[in-house]
């Protein structure tokens, strides 16, 4: 076994076990859904979970819904009272996750709609406290933006994928290869910008934290 993946398997023995209703949730995602890949997983979920802990959300808006996974974990890290907001643009996708979600123990705090969240978010009229972001690769930096109007201040933005399987260090992407493009883009653009502070963690396929500032 290649020594990253023996990390990784450590890892995973040596943290909080995932429940049997994500365990069961990670599988169908593998069996029936096409880019599997994109599915938060154990580790990453447990550390939203803890997040959302730490920063105390009353809101959270989530970009990406995918299969739900990443959604469950943090709403069950929500305080009582606390909401999770989660857009899934690809209507395709609503059939398979909407059961997952309101079928799960945290269905109450969250809500689910399908449609573009630069869209459909400033018509809600909320303040989030937490912003994960997970969505189209080309879009990350009109995500941010838009996110950033309705984060409340001293919030926080997660935003999943930003080291996108090390696609990151390619000096001239292909002109055809737009998410690469994307993720470059928004990571220049996040390290230049004052109204926040930020770090990047090499975790997965990289998981960068933006705290704004004011």
């Amino acid at each position: 076994m290649p020594e990253n993946e023996s990390i990784d398997d450590y890892i995973l023995r040596h943290i909080d076990p995932e429940s049997d209703y994500l365990r069961a949730l990670y599988r169908e995602t593998n069996v029936k859904l096409l880019r599997p890949r994109m599915v938060s997983g154990h580790l990453q979920g447990r550390m939203l979970k803890m997040f959302v802990e730490m920063i105390r959300p009353s809101e959270i808006l989530e970009i990406g819904t995918f299969s739900g996974y990443s959604a469950l974990c943090m709403a069950e890290g929500l305080p009582e009272g606390g909401m999770l907001h989660t857009f899934e643009i690809n209507d395709e996708q609503e059939d398979f996750t909407r059961p997952w979600l309101e079928g799960s123990t945290y269905a109450n705090k969250i809500k689910f709609y399908i449609g573009d969240a630069i869209e459909l978010v400033p018509q809600l009229g909320i303040t989030f406290d937490l912003v994960f972001i997970d969505g189209d690769k080309r879009k990350y930096i009109d995500y941010y933006e838009m996110s950033l109007s309705h984060l409340s201040k001293n919030g926080y933005i997660i935003a999943d994928n930003t080291l996108w399987d090390g696609h990151v260090l390619e000096s001239v992407p292909s002109h055809t290869d737009t998410q690469t493009i994307g993720i470059k883009a928004f990571n220049d653009f996040v390290a230049g910008d004052k109204r926040v502070e930020k770090v990047i963690l090499p975790m997965r396929d990289g998981l960068t934290i933006i705290h704004k500032l004011n």
